[in-house]
């Protein structure tokens, strides 16, 4: 299937259900230099849904996350959050930003700040929350991340795992209305991964909005209501995930699906 259909399939679907999509991209193209790493990207993404986007490495996964809310820049195309399309640069830029929070591969947490001064900074600053509404709203992501003793903790002292968790807390702390998920597992060692995964399960289950470019087939199986599947810059299939996974349309998409999942 080619990107152009699939949009057409995630227009018709947000139509069924009554709702204008909240995450709209249209003809996203990307450039670096003469290298073109994004080709006419299309896709909707509706209130609730989880999308996880997989691929082979190069595919341009994670550049088409960093371009839902700008941390790159498009050559041609738009992204449009909750209808209001994302401004190039400016105030009203970083307040929609706030809409689309990112989780990253290496956490990007403050060294210098405690996990509490990390997750309250940008409410505070961004949102313009009161220091005490900032605080409690940090203690309630905590507990909800399986975190709630670790707030004067400096993220030196925690694990991979737990400086992750730390950033979905900060991520969540903005309330977005989707959450952005580039490689959240990848840097973390086997074993603290199940506990990221988790907290992801649990935001799925919970309703949240999630854009997912993962590795994790487990995840994109039990937890996406789509999985997107790209190559070479392109969208060449989406589908539901027990669809996707045991019968893939794209031969692109069988052949890496034959490969990952041997593993």
């Amino acid at each position: 299937m080619t990107s152009t259909s699939q949009a057409g399939t995630a227009s018709r679907s947000a139509e069924v259900e009554g709702t204008k999509p909240l995450v709209e991209i249209r003809g996203v193209d990307k450039h670096y230099g003469e290298t073109q790493v994004l080709h006419g990207i299309n896709l909707d993404v509706s209130a609730g849904e989880v999308v996880v986007v997989i691929g082979p490495s190069g595919s341009g996964k994670s550049t088409l996350c960093r371009c839902v809310n700008r941390l790159e820049t498009i050559t041609n195309g738009s992204v449009a959050i909750d209808g209001v399309p994302l401004p190039e640069e400016g105030r009203e830029l970083a307040k929609l930003r706030a809409d689309a929070g990112m989780v990253f591969q290496s956490f990007n947490l403050f060294g210098h700040l405690t996990v509490l001064q990390n997750i309250t900074l940008a409410p505070v600053k961004v949102r313009g929350l009161s220091k005490a509404k900032a605080q409690e709203r940090a203690y309630e992501l905590l507990a909800r991340v399986g975190l709630a003793d670790k707030a004067d903790v400096y993220p030196a002292n925690l694990s991979g795992g737990q400086q992750q968790r730390v950033a979905i807390a900060r991520a969540l702390a903005m309330g977005p209305k989707v959450l952005l998920f580039d490689e959240p597992t990848s840097a973390l060692d086997p074993e603290m991964i199940q506990e990221v995964l988790a907290v992801l399960v649990g935001l799925a289950a919970a309703g949240m909005t999630m854009i997912v470019v993962t590795h994790e087939m487990g995840f994109a199986q039990h937890a996406a209501d789509r999985v997107v599947f790209m190559d070479g810059g392109r969208i060449l299939e989406i589908a539901p995930p027990a669809e996707f996974f045991d019968s893939p349309k794209h031969v692109r998409a069988a052949e890496f699906l034959a490969k990952v999942l041997r593993h």
